[in-house]
């Protein structure tokens, strides 16, 4: 914690979890101290790589601020994780009920009878997956209980795996199935409307062929008629 006569500023250092392409965030907090308003500003080295929100405020008497830093995911790792980038947070004592929109750079100017203190932070990378420390008995050389256990482990992995793949295979084999009736049913649907069109068709050859013979006994009907009838008027 970083103390001076207006603003308690917690951590005196802001860490980021460091990963490549990835945002990283971190918090500090500003508690007011005093009975009286407190302007601050937050400034850093490097303003492209960092977004500080809010970077200006007022803080109330007795009360605390948090300001959010985030930084943008960056495609490489500095040397030795070691980072050169600072930040600095301005704090001076404002009128009663000032407020973010009335702060201006001149209040953060040191003159004579004016309380303006100045706080440096620097920033520390921290590696986001650390390295697993090795448990003991990892090297060469285990205990052969320990041989033993892991034995007993893979064997029980095993058998896991073999009665979950069971289960997969007969499902496999009852969709299978399942497939192979849906197929044959929508073929038999397929052949019993075709043969239904089929039906259909030898009806009405049949109808037209009952019609047209109808037809022609009519017409030889007639004409044998007329023959007989010709026959008899010439006889008499």
């Amino acid at each position: 914690m970083s103390t001076g006569d207006l603003l308690n500023i917690q951590p005196s250092e802001l860490k980021f979890p460091f990963e490549l392409k990835k945002q990283s965030s971190c918090s500090m907090q500003l508690i007011n101290k005093t009975n009286d308003y407190v302007a601050f500003k937050v400034k850093t080295t490097n303003p492209k790589k960092y977004c500080v929100r809010p970077n200006a405020g007022v803080v109330l008497p007795g009360s605390t601020c948090n300001v959010t830093v985030t930084m943008q995911a960056q495609k490489e790792a500095p040397p030795d994780m070691q980072c050169k980038d600072k930040f600095l947070v301005q704090c001076a004592s404002a009128p009663h009920g000032t407020a973010a929109k009335d702060i201006t750079p001149e209040m953060f100017n040191k003159e004579e009878g004016k309380t303006v203190e100045e706080v440096k932070l620097r920033v520390i990378y921290i590696p986001a997956n650390p390295p697993s420390p090795v448990p003991e008995g990892s090297e060469e050389g285990n205990s052969p209980r320990a041989s033993h256990d892991n034995g007993n482990q893979t064997s029980l992995v095993d058998a896991v795996s073999r009665s979950l793949e069971e289960p997969k295979e007969k499902s496999s084999e009852t969709w299978s199935m399942i497939s192979k009736l849906t197929e044959e049913k929508a073929s038999a649907l397929q052949q019993n409307q075709k043969l239904r069109q089929e039906l259909e068709l030898l009806r009405k050859e049949v109808g037209k062929n009952r019609s047209g013979g109808v037809s022609l006994f009519l017409v030889f009907l007639v004409g044998l008629l007329g023959i007989l009838a010709g026959y008899w008027v010439k006889r008499t």
